[in-house]
């Protein structure tokens, strides 16, 4: 079974790459897990070529553990350095089994401008709310910036990251990664948008109707 989860994590971080989701290094996705008794998630590692993940290089992170960068070191471990917001939405939010955080091109650009994405189009409602949030920026792998996307993930299973890019989550990785195309897709129809103008946002009333529909919205 976690073979199963660790090659999951492989195949799509190669996705990462052949989607142009998250080019190159940049990004990372991790899986719920548990071995034994203890509870956690599997993670991409730090700094290794999609193309070149092994089993082995799967990372197994505990959310019982008070990880520091110092203690990882002196580990051996080998965790992508986002690894602790990873650890803190699942200690959050017991619904994410899976997490997907990419740079893709239209969601990082609008990030820089650190704006939430209003609701110009219906299918925002995917992500959870009325609106796409932005988290407020800190520096990548610290607490302050978990801290950050866990208030932009409020009520939300997905948020824009200032000046860095996005992150979305899900009950499987497929769906995650699915929900993170989803995120790009209005990124990028919103950046076309903004260039005729500010478009006609739908109103709070009609985003409720929205929400209550995408309830039972299911996709094959």
């Amino acid at each position: 079974m976690n073979e199963d989860l660790k090659q999951q994590v492989i195949d799509y971080s190669l996705k990462l790459n052949s989607t142009n989701l998250s080019p190159l290094r940049s990004g990372n996705l991790s899986v719920r897990a548990k071995i034994d008794d203890d509870e956690g998630f599997y993670i991409t590692p730090s700094g290794i070529k999609y193309e070149k993940l092994k089993l082995t290089d799967i990372v197994f992170m505990s959310l019982k553990t008070e990880y520091d960068y110092l203690k990882i070191a002196n580990s051996g471990l080998n965790p992508s350095s986002e690894w602790r917001f990873h650890q803190d939405i699942y200690r959050k939010k017991p619904e994410a089994k899976a997490i997907v955080h990419t740079h893709s091109a239209h969601a990082t650009a609008i990030s820089t401008h650190r704006k939430s994405i209003p609701p110009f189009h219906y299918m925002i409602a995917l992500m959870g709310g009325d609106d796409i949030k932005c988290a407020d920026y800190a520096t990548f792998g610290t607490k302050e910036l978990s801290q950050n996307i866990l208030k932009a993930l409020e009520k939300r299973k997905a948020c824009l990251m200032a000046n860095h890019g996005q992150i979305a989550f899900a009950e499987s990785l497929s769906k995650a990664f699915e929900l993170a195309q989803e995120v790009e897709n209005i990124c990028h129809q919103y950046f076309l948008a903004i260039k005729l103008g500010e478009p006609k946002n739908l109103t709070f009333a009609e985003m409720q109707k929205i929400l209550e529909k995408v309830k039972g919205y299911k996709r094959g």
